[in-house]
């Protein structure tokens, strides 16, 4: 898809683009003699900011890049997840809020320049770090190394992908002044220069030899990660050693500028620890003294937005570390879009060192609260299997991963039926840490503590992908099939009701007080996961755009996993709760939850 001329420039925005020469004459390199960029052949430098198009509402994507411009940042940098793209082999998705090509044209007319990061893999603690699962149904698959299974499938994803991109290189008529190879890739255990190199050759075949490509490594990463012919960046936040990290950067890029691109503004939150802050004092210090020195920053995060649906990945440190719906990341853009202190202050920072555009950024987004809301019981999960997985069920001998069932995310119900009686207690157990992620187990539909039963091993297995998405979906804006429930339900259990809004409406923030852990939608749309009785997220972010105002009826659907309050009630408030926990630290058991980085797998047996 070709860039589409802006039609819609502010008139206080119009002194970057439109001043910009012909596609001819456009460039963007790195002056190595001077240490700065050259833009047309002037000295530049970017100070850019993270935002992540698949964690916002397309039609928000507008606010939020405007009020990025508006606060001195003339970049903004981005990734690309390969699995929100390419769903199933050969089968791609760019419409709708998939359609990065027309978050390139509302970054366009916004007046900003674009870093693109398209992996192959990007982390961005999104699920499996944007690499599709569907890899993982060749169990001997090696990612992100030269394993000839892997390149294959990277190579057939960037032949459709990158040629789709060229259009809008800088010299070609569009923004993208620069692309980066792989992310990080210092940090991973295979060091494969083997792979780098194919992956820069590749990049190179398909985007030419004009288009500026870097590779971006925290300080420890900077051996593996770097190749030569890739220019290459370091990342490191507020509370780094500048100096020293600059210092080991020019042991691998002795000339040209010094770069910056993750600087980071705040942090990610894993469920069960406290929301992560950083000062604003420390990240406006931090900033002004590698501005002082020339360098080029990327703001990471600059918008955080929301991991919407099932899409939150995990931290592999050891065990895994699930990570919050919300992404709101302390960053100087709220989660809901709105301006925080941080903003100008890094706003007034950046103003010493290059012009900002004239006038006042938007003000905050009108909020709303109102409730509480009872919901009502609609039924077990057991009870809508047939609706669940129409399909029917895949039998096993063994178990098997959601990978080889083709259940990409979500849950799986795996289900078999004990041949003997168990007349006294005996341990349930998944041996060698077989769960990667968040089991229950239920015996005659009653939900148990968290498959060797004894020492019997559990045969003969039925496997039910559930399409919940899909049957949501369906129910809305329906009410569902009044069925017989149980008086007291156990075990994964949905839950509804409907509601009107009067007037216009605004962001609200959902409240499930007493609620412990499961899935919310919203008039069809995945909000996410909660998980109340952990922490330290409280609230789930719903933005105005989902909800019909003027006395339509809204519909909320809850999926609980576990177990709900005697009154099942929940609130809309007009302001987030992202700082409640009672865990001081966070000590994974076998129980993980379905946000993994390599293996999403949440099991519910019968």
């Amino acid at each position: 898809m070709a860039p589409k001329k802006p039609l819609r420039l502010p008139v206080l925005l119009l002194p970057l683009l439109t001043l910009l020469p012909q596609a001819d004459t456009r460039s963007f390199v790195v002056d190595r003699e001077n240490d700065r960029f050259l833009l047309d052949g002037a000295p530049f430098r970017y100070v850019s900011g993270s935002l992540h198009y698949f964690r916002v509402p397309r039609v928000l994507w507008a606010d939020r890049l405007f009020k990025m411009r508006m606060s001195g940042l003339n970049t903004v940098q981005f990734y690309v997840p390969w699995n929100y793209h390419e769903p199933e082999p050969g089968v791609y998705n760019f419409n709708g809020s998939r359609d990065l090509f027309a978050f390139l044209n509302e970054a366009s007319l916004a007046n900003l320049l674009v870093i693109l990061r398209p992996g192959p893999y990007i982390c961005a603690e999104w699920d499996m770090g944007g690499l599709p699962a569907w890899l993982l149904q060749k169990p001997d698959i090696h990612l992100r190394t030269s394993d000839p299974d892997f390149l294959a499938a990277v190579d057939s994803w960037f032949k459709v992908l990158l040629p789709k991109l060229y259009p809008w290189l800088y010299h070609n008529g569009g923004n993208i002044i620069s692309i980066q190879v792989e992310n990080e890739y210092g940090s991973y255990r295979a060091c494969d220069f083997s792979y780098m190199r194919h992956l820069a050759g590749l990049f190179r075949a398909l985007l030419g030899d004009r288009i500026l490509l870097f590779t971006t490594d925290g300080p420890e990463g900077l051996k593996c990660g770097s190749l030569q012919g890739l220019y290459t960046t370091v990342d490191f936040g507020p509370a780094d050693n500048m100096t020293k990290i600059f210092a080991l950067l020019r042991k691998y890029e002795p000339r040209g500028p010094l770069v910056n691109s993750e600087y980071y503004t705040g942090w990610l939150d894993y469920w069960g620890q406290n929301h992560s802050t950083r000062s604003v004092l420390a990240v406006t210090t931090g900033l002004e003294n590698m501005l002082k020195l020339g360098a080029s920053v990327n703001m990471y995060m600059f918008h955080g937005g929301t991991n919407f649906g099932f899409w939150n990945g995990a931290d592999e440190k050891g065990r895994f570390l699930p990570i919050t719906t919300s992404y709101d990341y302390d960053a100087p853009i709220s989660e809901a879009g709105d301006p925080t202190p941080k903003l100008f202050a890094l706003r007034n920072v950046i103003s010493e060192f290059q012009e900002i555009p004239l006038g006042p950024l938007p003000p905050p987004s009108p909020k709303m609260m109102f409730g509480p809301l009872t919901l009502h019981l609609d039924g077990d999960l057991l009870a809508f299997l047939d609706f669940l997985c129409p399909q029917g069920p895949i039998s096993s001998i063994l178990p098997m991963s959601f990978e080889a069932v083709k259940q990409d995310r979500g849950f799986v119900l795996y289900r078999t039926y004990l041949t003997y009686t168990v007349s006294e207690p005996t341990q349930l157990w998944v041996p060698n840490d077989g769960v990667h992620d968040r089991a229950y187990v239920m015996v005659d539909g009653g939900l148990l503590e968290p498959p060797v039963l004894g020492q019997t091993v559990l045969t003969q297995w039925l496997m039910f992908p559930l399409k919940v998405d899909k049957l949501v979906k369906w129910w809305f804006p329906l009410q569902l099939m009044k069925r017989s429930h149980p008086q007291v339900p156990s075990g994964p259990t949905f839950y509804s009701t409907t509601f009107p809004i009067l007037g216009e409406g605004g962001d609200t923030f959902l409240f499930l007080p007493g609620w412990t852990k499961g899935q919310v939608w919203i008039n069809g749309f995945n909000l996410g996961r909660y998980w109340t009785k952990r922490g330290p997220q409280e609230t789930l972010y719903v933005p105005r755009p989902l909800l019909f105002s003027r006395g339509a009826l809204n519909k909320i659907t809850v999926l609980e996993l576990e177990n709900v309050p005697p009154q099942p009630q929940i609130q809309f408030l007009d302001r987030p709760i992202l700082n409640s926990t009672l865990h001081k630290t966070y000590i994974y058991s076998l129980l993980a939850d379905t946000q993994s980085a390599f293996e999403p797998m949440e099991l519910s047996g019968h």
